[in-house]
């Protein structure tokens, strides 16, 4: 850590026992005139991070001024920098940081430099959970057997990280099967308050931490400041550079009471998204504040500031209080950690005191927690609540518009469509399977694997369902995922697991399954009901996400709900059933059982979590979290500080970024004789535009594997694969569901080629434009890029030679990964639409004002010359969506990475 120039005098120091610490007050910045006190915590953390960070260059006097001087409403257009603690990453988006960085050492060494230099600079820890998929599930083997499937396809992958690990300082990577990201991050990782030893003693500041996986921000429950970024913003912080920000606004959000008996902590997240989505936070922090913060164990709150990707927000903060130093001792932290969490929060004004004033917000929202009741989100978005009770009316509502394309037509009415029924045989049963069959009820994902309450309470339901002897529906593929060791050690402890494992809910690996589409494939026999009948089939899971095409490339209904619920329509076997009215079977001796009779109180679950829990599980578990087991530590480690690059590997390819890179940047241009690529509605996500889930050997992806002697067997899914941009640029916009306005009637990644019109593949159509110098374009709608903070989405976007995207309005992490790799972001001016101008795709664009004097929010001028010559050409402007000067530096360099590489020399 260089030493601040601390213009305001704010470094002093405090005592934790025998032991002094430095840091840079905010109460001697209140003292020299400043009103800090009424600040929202997260704006302290950034303004601490100025404190320390003040170069006189990157951070100035002026910048700690600027955010001292924050009032409510009068949020001014201020660039600042920030600095992370640290950077944590997934496999998925941190195989593909590694596979540039190595390509980074390679291009340094090229232009005379020495490769070492590029190192992180930052401790930077790789959680490998991503990888693990459910192709065995219901059998007590199911753990190991995946286990053995995901180390058979991906040992490449791991062999390249176990180099990343020799190879980089300050880069640690945690083994597959030890558990989610997000959960290894909350109960070990996170420092919550750091202790740096430099030439000057031990300097004592905030944990903050950037993360390549959008529910980073689930630490922000522990009263860490952290966010989700593109791989690429990752990699740039990983060596040093600043992350640009504006200085955001806050919302306030007010939580009051308790929940009610029935309502879990799911319940609440669900209802939390919907408002803040509906109230609209993207770009904005939100805080929680209120007397029901006592009410909310830690999990809960980490259960809710998950979810801040589907709010839309950067961060979803927790201050730090006396829950918070509970949780530290519960999952085996030092003592002296804990002392010095303690002190340091309440030297520095971090530390929230019930019935303290709350600070001062731009704007606020509050939730009565008493008013909570049971809730889906579904059946596409995770904003869409659904209230239980309404659930089976909402989804006959959604139905037509989730028939697959051309299913109702002359011949089949669509009554006849909605009213399919498949006959399969399962086994030794005869079973009818009809819309709205549940072939996926998953226990899953960070969100809910995190937290204890809600999977005691599906332990009970399943132990209560047993006891009834009810069974789950045969042709549901049942799993659970936990987020750590430690979920497996207190549900056997409480006695609770056998029963989940007796309704087939057994174990199927410690990572991420379901939710990031790794959710593998179904029965065959459901799989052929499905593709016959046209069907409308259903996944409940207690993920994040479940976005179309997301889960599972045969489900088209997807709803999000809490693990008991999950449990509850495994059960019923059907999304279209009233769970408030219906039965969902038959006990022993014939009688109705309903959802009511199996339902655990709020006292049953809290005595389950207060009898098993212990610290010593937790470290236990984490005791020797980077070591593995012996699969792990068999693998080879190539050795060497460059990487010896396999020219046959299908898994890591030296990627093109940097291939004949010029010292200097080439001079902005304008772009002219620009074709679009895809014309796309609303809400198009990250999910629709990076390749996610299986490989269809149909499509380009699949074709390269196949020419490359890949057997279909082999494919493994596009997230493992994210090491090869060949796999990848082939997958881009390939996503299952995506509707390409210039390709009507179609799903998937389809397009036009012009002037011709000829339908092809995305991909092979941006071959021939490529063939033809022809620069391309996407053009969207609302809400662009929503998401998972995917890189893949922005790098296969300008591996197909699109130069920029102009869309109504566009998610935080995707617009920045945009210009992070040298594509264009540009917004329809306000009131203005594609459909509002009569933009067809098929026109020929130009884009001016590049050129001359490029610059933030800048007005451009758009051409768009239609096919026939007797309509006038369009004219039109658009903003310049790159929001700050040094977003600006990045586009002029081709990316963030180049412009860090070029620094460097």
């Amino acid at each position: 850590m260089k030493p601040s120039r601390d213009t305001f005098s704010t470094r002093t120091t405090f005592a934790v026992g025998e032991r002094q610490y430095s840091f840079y007050s905010l109460q001697r910045l209140e003292a020299a005139g400043f009103a800090i006190a009424h600040l929202p915590y997260s704006l302290r953390i950034l303004l601490e991070n100025l404190l320390r960070c003040e170069d006189g260059h990157t951070v100035q006097h002026t910048d700690i001024e600027a955010l001292a001087r924050w009032r409510p409403g009068t949020t001014e257009e201020r660039e600042i920098a920030f600095m992370p603690a640290r950077v944590i990453l997934q496999d998925f988006t941190g195989v593909p940081a590694v596979v540039d960085l190595a390509a980074m050492r390679d291009a340094l060494a090229d232009l005379g430099g020495d490769p070492r230099r590029i190192n992180p600079l930052l401790p930077s820890e790789l959680v490998i959970d991503h990888s693990v998929q459910v192709d065995v599930f219901g059998t007590p083997t199911a753990l190991q057997e995946n286990a053995a499937l995901e180390y058979q396809r991906n040992r490449e992958r791991y062999a390249f990280l176990r180099w990343g690990q020799t190879a980089f300082d300050s880069f640690r990577v945690v083994p597959p099967n030890t558990g989610i990201v997000h959960q290894v991050n909350l109960e070990h990782l996170a420092r919550v308050v750091f202790a740096e030893q430099t030439g000057e003693g031990a300097v004592a500041y905030p944990d903050t931490v950037l993360g390549t996986d959008s529910h980073t921000t689930m630490i922000n429950g522990l009263g860490v400041l952290g966010w989700g970024v593109g791989g690429i913003e990752a990699e740039a912080a990983m060596l040093g550079q600043p992350v640009p920000m504006l200085i955001p606004e806050v919302v306030g959000f007010e939580l009051r009471g308790a929940l009610p008996e029935g309502a879990t902590a799911t319940d609440l997240v669900l209802t939390v998204t919907q408002m803040l989505r509906a109230k609209g936070v993207v770009g904005k922090f939100v805080e929680f504040f209120g007397d029901g913060l006592d009410h909310l164990s830690l999990a809960d709150r980490a259960t809710i500031a998950n979810m801040s990707p589907e709010f839309g927000s950067t961060c979803g903060m927790f201050p730090i209080d006396a829950k918070t130093l509970d949780y530290l001792r519960l999952t085996g932290r030092s003592a002296e950690r804990v002392a010095l969490v303690e002190a340091y929060a309440k030297e520095q004004g971090l530390f929230r005191s019930p019935g303290a004033p709350p600070a001062e917000y731009d704007e606020r929202l509050d939730l009565d927690l008493s008013s909570v009741g049971a809730t889906l989100a579904g059946p596409g978005r995770p904003h869409d609540r659904v209230p239980l009770a309404r659930t089976k009316a909402e989804f006959a509502r959604a139905l037509p518009q989730m028939l697959p394309a051309a299913t109702a037509t002359a011949t089949l009415p669509l009554e006849q469509a909605l009213a399919s029924r498949v006959q399969t045989r399962l086994g030794t049963e005869e079973v009818e399977l009809g819309h709205g069959a549940v072939v996926i009820a998953a226990i899953t994902s960070c969100t809910n694997t995190s937290n204890p309450s809600v999977l005691m309470a599906a332990g009970l339901l399943a132990k209560k369902a047993v006891e009834h002897g009810l069974q789950v529906k045969p042709w549901v593929k049942t799993s659970l995922a936990p987020g750590s060791k430690v979920v497996t050690e207190y549900l056997t402890a409480s006695g609770l697991l056998p029963y989940l494992e007796k309704l087939r809910f057994h174990v199927v690996g410690y990572g991420c399954t379901t939710c990031i589409g790794n959710s593998g494939p179904l029965l065959p026999e459901v799989a052929q009901a499905i593709d016959t009948g046209r069907l409308v089939a259903a996944a409940v899971l207690s993920g994040n996400r479940n976005f179309e095409g997301r889960i599972n490339p045969l489900v088209r209904a997807n709803y999000l709900a809490s693990p008991p619920l999950v449990v509850a329509y495994a059960l019923a076997g059907r999304i279209d059933v009233d769970l408030q009215n219906e039965p969902l079977g038959r006990d022993k001796n014939g009688r109705d059982v309903y959802l009511r009779d199996l339902w655990p109180s709020n006292a049953e679950i809290q005595a389950a979590v207060q009898s098993t829990l212990r610290p010593e599980m937790f470290a236990a578990q984490y005791a020797d979290v980077f070591t593995g087991d012996e699969r792990w530590r068999a693998i080879p480690v190539p050795e060497g500080s460059r990487f010896a690059w396999d020219a046959n590997s299908t898994y890591v390819r030296r990627p093109p970024y940097f291939d004949a890179l010029p010292r200097e940047p080439q001079p902005l241009a304008d772009i002219e004789d620009a074709r679009v690529l895809a014309l796309l509605g609303d809400s198009v996500t990250t999910d629709h535009i990076s390749p996610a889930g299986s490989i269809p050997k149909d499509m380009p992806a699949g074709q390269y594997l196949l020419e490359h002697g890949v057997a279909p067997a082999d494919f493994n899914s596009f997230g493992a694969r994210r090491g090869n941009h060949e796999v990848m640029i082939r997958g881009t916009f390939g996503n299952v569901r995506l509707r390409n306005e210039l390709a009507p009637n179609t799903e998937g990644g389809w397009t036009r080629h012009f002037p011709d019109g000829k339908v092809t593949t995305i991909y092979a159509a941006s071959l021939r434009y490529l063939e033809e110098h022809v620069p391309l374009l996407v053009v969207a709608g609302k809400e662009y890029g929503s998401g998972s903070s995917r890189d893949w989405a922005a790098k296969g976007t300008v591996l197909l030679g699109v130069r920029a995207v102009l869309a109504e309005s566009f998610e935080r992490i995707h617009r920045s990964n945009l210009i992070g790799m040298g594509v264009l972001p540009l917004q329809f001016a306000d009131g203005e639409t594609r459909q509002s101008l009569d933009l067809t795709g098929e026109e020929v664009y130009a884009i001016r004002g590049i050129a001359s004097d490029l610059q933030p929010g800048k007005r451009l001028e758009v051409v768009a010359t239609s096919p026939s010559a007797d309509d006038p050409p369009k004219l039109f402007g658009v903003v310049c969506r790159i929001d700050t000067p040094l977003e600006l530096e990045y586009f002029r360099h081709g990316g963030i990475l180049k412009y860090v590489l070029r620094q460097m020399l």
